[in-house]
């Protein structure tokens, strides 16, 4: 399958260090947003024989933790039905919610990812529900829309710390997500987080 890159008008650049970001990114009014390379989720799905229902496979077995487990996807529970700004901080560059005037509220890390595909994307729960080659392609045909939350990034393993909390644009506090990546050099395991873990942020940021 071709890989569908977009390429992010909102990318901050010092030198080799980079942030993007994306506004007014929404979470399909279910309390999930995922992380991952999607396609790699794809191959998981093949390998594991699961069904084209991976919401129903992933909340009635071991499966979903698995996928955790082994860098697969990363889950993020809780979420208020809120429009939400998105950071990737890469490099060792200061994250956004940790700059003076943030508000950060949650802070979790443990977490792994692995890139095979050349991009790391940010969707939404729904995509599980009916998770098919075509429901897939035409996904990935809609974030070539400039704005989408996905970004291009080098092949391998990365360490991620999640941060939540409220940043200052345009004089006022919006909700914001915050993935801080760090390449890793050797195969990683996400086996102690808490794959329940509630990010909520509603009233936090006002």
């Amino acid at each position: 399958m071709k890989c569908y890159i977009c390429h992010c008008p909102h990318a901050h650049q010092q030198g080799k260090q980079m942030r993007h970001e994306f506004s007014e990114v929404l979470n399909d009014l279910v309390d999930y947003f995922l992380l991952g390379d999607i396609q790699l989720l794809e191959r998981f799905k093949q390998q594991h024989e699961l069904p084209d229902d991976l919401a129903h496979a992933f909340t009635h077995g071991d499966s979903g933790d698995q996928a955790v487990r082994e860098g697969i996807v990363l889950p993020l529970a809780g979420v208020d039905n809120l429009p939400y700004r998105i950071l990737f901080t890469l490099d060792n560059h200061t994250p956004a919610l940790r700059e003076p005037g943030s508000r950060l509220k949650h802070r979790r890390n443990g977490y792994v990812l692995q890139v095979e595909h050349g991009a790391l994307m940010l969707y939404t729960w729904r995509i599980l529900q009916h998770f098919t080659p075509k429901t897939l392609g035409d996904l990935m045909a809609r974030y070539q829309v400039p704005g989408r939350p996905i970004i291009e990034l080098d092949n391998g393993w990365y360490d991620v710390e999640v941060l939540a909390g409220a940043l200052v644009r345009d004089g006022l506090y919006e909700p914001a997500f915050e993935f801080v990546l760090k390449k890793r050099w050797s195969r990683g395991e996400a086996a102690g987080v808490d794959t329940g873990y509630a990010f909520g942020l509603r009233g936090y940021f006002d």
